[in-house]
């Protein structure tokens, strides 16, 4: 009769220490998930930091350059566009005064502009004596 109480026991009680077992499994898995994503996003916000502090102290006109000289230093207007946050009128004014400035190139290709750094420009856009399409 004690041996049938003591098994009667352990069999009440497995259930509920596996039970307990897999709460505790639970609130240390989801512990180290909330750790891991608080740590994933601090770094990143300082990544963030970091790549947009180099942006912050240039001027529109050395982000635009910079940006041309990046790929090539050739580059279409649509592009550029694309590629900053500002609007179509802004990124025209800006390359008009560059243009004026003599940093950079305007060329027409069809319906498109295609921005050069100066000494950068095509051969083909350029006169036999070499002075330019202008």
């Amino acid at each position: 009769m004690v041996d049938e109480r003591r098994t009667l026991l352990q069999t009440e009680r497995q259930p509920q220490l596996a039970a307990l077992i897999g709460i505790v499994a639970l609130v240390l898995l989801g512990g180290t998930l909330a750790a891991r994503n608080r740590l994933e996003d601090r770094t990143g916000i300082e990544r963030a930091r970091q790549s947009t502090s180099n942006e912050d102290f240039m001027t529109d006109r050395e982000r635009v350059q910079e940006l041309v000289t990046e790929n090539g230093g050739r580059m279409k207007q649509a592009e550029i566009v694309d590629s900053v946050e500002w609007s179509k009128a802004k990124v025209s004014r800006l390359l008009a005064d560059l243009e004026s400035e003599d940093e950079i190139t305007k060329l027409r290709l069809g319906r498109e502009n295609l921005i050069c750094l100066r000494g950068q420009e095509p051969p083909a856009s350029q006169s036999p004596d070499g002075s330019g399409s202008e």
